[in-house]
């Protein structure tokens, strides 16, 4: 799989605030992280690429970025404009944030409202809800938030405002968001201390350089996982998986839906665990899926989904409303979409129902131009009797460069 987004967007940024040269291996490639890696180089950090997933970040410190010359331009990336939105809060300059028209669209006072809280300036379209954002960076204060919604995203942006600040910064949320911040942070030599509903940070900390090994995203290995188990005769292995316990909720619905998946030769990397997962097809049923799994499978809910349109039984999906405020709509999105091809899928205002059929049928379907609906809607093509077309497709290159040529080597087989 290709390296993880979420580890590949957060090494450029600690490898900038830290001191000598951080090396990346495994660094992902795709559309949302060069453009993360454009806006450090904008603000004076040397990037170089020493392979084709390998790079050299020269880091300058907590207080060494540059004021940009220019508007940073976040792309399709709604990690980038939420993180840095929490960077450029401690910063003593001046910057502007914007991004494609997909990224503009999208929310962004729940970052805002918390960095005001610390004293941050910031003015946005619609009162800071949208993009283009402007940021006056500098003399923030440490802040305990209670945030109403479990997103990672948020909880990094106010940790991140807060490297600049001495003193506790606090963050709380209904359920725990991935923490793949909390672990680079401590990685890179930051005091982060975890407690019973979220996390604290010791602002002012020096950052020190160091190797880090991004592991395969599970996000992009959930397509390949969902594939194999509604294809049959189907048995494959998909290497060096992150299988961060925030994350691998696709893992454990999967599983309870009865698909045969195992894990193999756990093992970590740069404070993140790696797995190898073998995947067998499987005749899979449906399950309610609620609460605190949802955030551990966000991303995901889009190819689980597909899974579910193929179960026996129906699949029940509630407290996932975060999904209406992805790149698309994704519930109004795959209601949409997996309905064109006879799935039998109705929205809920938090979620969906979706009754699984024997096969799905040809047609044509739009990603919406969003990467996750697009790869989503591949794999159940591998399902349908007779051709499916995918309108506008090259948006995955956001996060999966080269995902159409390596399911078709992989159906070739």
């Amino acid at each position: 799989m290709p390296g993880d987004k979420s580890i590949s967007h957060r090494s450029i940024m600690l490898g900038s605030l830290a001191d000598g040269t951080t090396r990346v291996s495994g660094f992902l490639m795709g559309e949302d992280n060069l453009s993360t890696w454009k806006i450090f180089q904008a603000m004076g950090v040397t990037i170089r690429q020493t392979g084709s997933d390998t790079l050299e970040i020269d880091g300058v410190g907590l207080d060494g970025l540059a004021e940009p010359a220019d508007v940073l331009d976040c792309g399709n990336s709604g990690t980038t404009m939420r993180l840095m939105c929490g960077l450029l809060a401690g910063q003593d300059f001046f910057s502007v944030l914007t991004g494609d028209k997909y990224l503009r669209r999208r929310p962004m006072k729940r970052v805002v409202t918390p960095l005001i809280g610390m004293g941050a300036r910031i003015w946005g379209r619609d009162g800071g809800e949208r993009a283009p954002l402007a940021i006056q960076g500098g003399s923030l204060k440490p802040i305990s938030y209670a945030s109403p919604v479990s997103s990672a995203q948020v909880k990094s942006a106010v940790l991140l405002a807060g490297l600049s600040v001495a003193g506790e910064t606090r963050v709380t949320e209904p359920h725990l968001s991935r923490d793949h911040s909390e672990r680079m942070l401590t990685c890179f030599g930051a005091d982060v201390r975890p407690f019973a509903g979220g996390v604290s940070l010791i602002g002012r900390p020096h950052l020190a350089a160091q190797d880090v090994m991004v592991p395969g995203d599970i996000s992009s290995a959930a397509f390949f996982m969902v594939a194999g188990l509604i294809t049959p005769g189907a048995e494959l292995t998909i290497r060096n998986v992150g299988i961060n316990p925030t994350r691998s909720g696709i893992i454990d619905i999967l599983t309870a839906m009865g698909g045969q998946l195992e894990l193999h030769d756990i093992r970590e990397q740069s404070g993140e665990p790696v797995a190898d997962v073998l995947v067998r097809h499987s005749r899979l049923k449906g399950i309610e899926i609620d609460g605190d799994m949802v955030p551990r499978a966000i991303d995901e809910f889009p190819v689980i989904s597909v899974a579910a349109a193929l179960a026996e039984g129906t699949t029940t999906i509630r407290d996932a409303a975060e999904l209406r405020v992805k790149e698309t709509d994704r519930i109004a999105a795959m209601v949409s979409e997996l309905g064109k091809l006879g799935a039998q899928i109705e929205a809920l205002p938090d979620g969906m129902v979706i009754t699984g059929v024997e096969q799905l049928r040809m047609g044509t379907v739009s990603s919406h131009g969003d990467h996750r609906i697009a790869m989503s809607l591949a794999v159940a093509a591998l399902s349908a009797r007779g051709e499916v077309t995918i309108e506008d497709t090259a948006c995955t290159e956001t996060s999966f460069p080269g995902f159409w040529e390596l399911l078709e080597n992989i159906c070739d087989r």
